[in-house]
This record gives structure tokens, sequence and C-alpha cells, in this order.
């Protein structure tokens, strides 16, 4: 599905005010309809190493895979698109390439990475992510987190040990519960979304997430759209200007038209002809 003219994406990354070099990193694609996201970490610059990795390997399946991909095509084994068993099966790639350069190379040992990877389909958003880095949507001016941190953080939120509140003064901020390449096989946690013209869908490392309130955030996405490219600067500006303690990297999504899969005449005759 050529999505040309249908999304428009800006990326945007800063290694901050504290850190001297940067272990996110980030790739798009408006034609293919793809975000990637990955926030590393490890010993001295192999978190840099595990993101990177991560990146450039997923977003390359990605793009090989969604060339050749029939759109709406339903996968028997999953019971849904089949883009669904595409990110499920570059982040298994991935996952176990980062895994054998930690275990084969010392610098290396112990790193690993978070991840977001959404890919945009027939009206859809299919969402995997893995650790503490979020996808957020605007719709009709109200931001909602619409993934759930694998972190110790939110494991005590969800338990009722601490409020949310409570958690933003937290010093186990960056405590995941998952991440991407620290063991031989990792769990992906995949979810679909219907999409609608007019949503803004935020992507964002911690450095972000952990700086400045999702309020804020909702405030000023409204009051800077439809312009993401100022946007995205203004949410990299807050979170230096509240510290700059982290790598900061965001990625806005536009929805400008509908991007239903119609079905040609071509299609019918194939379909038929199964």
């Amino acid at each position: 599905m050529n999505l040309s003219g249908v999304l428009e994406i800006v990326r945007l990354t800063d290694v901050g005010l504290l850190r001297d070099h940067n272990e996110d990193a980030i790739a798009s694609d408006d034609t293919m309809g793809f975000v990637v996201l990955a926030d590393g970490m490890g010993g001295y610059k192999a978190g840099e190493v595990a993101s990177e990795m991560a990146v450039l390997s997923i977003a390359a399946e990605l793009m090989e895979g969604l060339a050749n991909q029939q759109p709406g095509k339903v996968d028997s084994a999953l019971g849904k698109q089949a883009e669904a068993q595409l990110i499920v099966d570059a982040v298994k790639s991935a996952n176990e390439v980062i895994y054998s350069v930690s275990q084969s190379q010392p610098q290396c040992a112990g790193m690993g990475t978070t991840l977001v990877v959404g890919v945009f389909t027939n009206n859809k958003l299919l969402v995997g992510h893995i650790g503490d880095s979020r996808m957020y949507r605007l719709r009709n001016q109200v931001l909602s987190q619409i993934t759930e941190d694998h972190s110790l953080l939110q494991e005590q939120i969800k338990s009722g040990l601490i409020t949310p509140e409570q958690a933003k003064y937290s010093a186990n901020k960056n405590l995941v519960t998952r991440a991407l390449g620290v063991d031989p096989e990792v769990e992906l946690e995949l979810n679909e979304y219907d999409v609608e013209v007019g949503d803004i869908y935020l992507v964002c490392s911690d450095g972000l997430s952990d700086l400045v309130d999702d309020e804020v955030i909702e405030s000023a996405l409204n009051k800077l759209m439809p312009d993401i490219n100022v946007a995205a600067q203004a949410l990299v500006q807050l979170a230096n200007e509240n510290g700059g303690k982290d790598n900061i990297s965001v990625i806005l999504i536009l929805v400008k038209e509908s991007f239903e899969y119609t079905k040609t005449w071509r299609d019918n005759f194939f379909n038929w002809l199964k």
C-alpha cells in the first residue's frame, strides 16, 4: 500500500544537555507507512550500538516486506493482517542479532534497547513495543497514551503500591522489565488501533516523557498543530528546558487522508480463482 500524501511524518532526535552521545535511534518512511524508535541501554556506547542495530534491522525488513506485501491480506496463522506477522518476524530477527553480538563482543555485553514500531495499513495502526518508550495519540485535542510501559514503575502502579503522581518522583524510572536483545527471546506486545483522519501520533523516548508531563505535551501539540515540524522542535525544547538529562527523540505522524484498502477487479478475479 503506497501511502504517499496520506501521512506526514517528522522525526527529531537530540542528545540533551547532560549526555555526550546519543543512544536513541529513529527511522520512518511515509510512503511505506512505518515508524521505528529505539532507546538503547548498556555499557559505554553499547546502548548506542543496540538501538542502531534494532532500527536498521527492523526498518530494512519492513521496507522489503511492505514493498512485497499484498495489502489487506489475512495471515491464517494469526487471524489478522499479514503486516502483524511482518512486525513479529522483524523484531524477532533484530533480537537475535543484538543478543548474538552482546554475547560475542565483551564491550557490548548486556546491551539492549527499548522499541516502538508502528505500521499504518488499511485505516489501522499496528503498534509493537518493548520497554518504556511510548506512543501517544492526539484525537479531538485529547492526548492518550496507547502503549503501556514495561517497567517496574508501571507494575507498581498497576498493583496499587504507588500512584501515578508518586511515580513522577520515583528513583526507579529507568528500570524496564522487558528489553530487546537482552535475552535469546523477547515478548513483543502488539496491538491494533483504528485510525481517523486528523489523528496525530507521537512516538518518543523517555527523555521526553520523563521530563514533560502529558498535559504539557497535549497543550503544546494542540497549540502548534498542524505544523508538526514546529511541534517536534517544541517538544525537544521543553525536555531540555526541564533539564535535558537524557537523549530526547520524537516522531510525529499526522494522518491527512483515509487509506482504506479497496479491492480492484484484479483482486476479486484472483480471489475467485482461489
